[in-house]
């Protein structure tokens, strides 16, 4: 069975016992989180799809650790006119342990 959930402005197909790193979320370590905006839900040939949300569906997740990804260095130049402009970003994250889906 596999869903498919939105959360931090992105969409993600997860599987029970799937691992992923999604945009930090205020949760601890340990803990588990309800995701409850479900796109889509399915289990082989069989697929519902929400408008836009599938109602009465969510995916239990378990917090596994809290993150940063590595740093994104920024470097822009104009050519001819001595400009030179240095940054770097590191984006949060957390991980988490997809436990059930239904």
């Amino acid at each position: 069975m596999f869903a498919v959930i939105r959360t931090g402005g992105k969409q993600y197909r997860v599987s029970a016992g799937d691992r992923l790193k999604v945009e930090s979320l205020s949760a601890e370590v340990g803990q588990q989180v309800q995701l409850a905006e479900v796109l889509a839900l399915g289990e082989g040939s069989d697929v519902r799809v929400g408008t836009p949300l599938v109602t009465d569906a969510s995916v239990t997740a378990t917090v596994l650790s809290h993150g940063r990804h590595p740093k994104v260095r920024i470097f822009k130049m104009r050519r001819r006119k001595h400009f030179q402009k240095h940054a770097g970003h590191r984006q949060d994250f957390t991980e988490l342990k997809i436990e059930r889906i239904g």
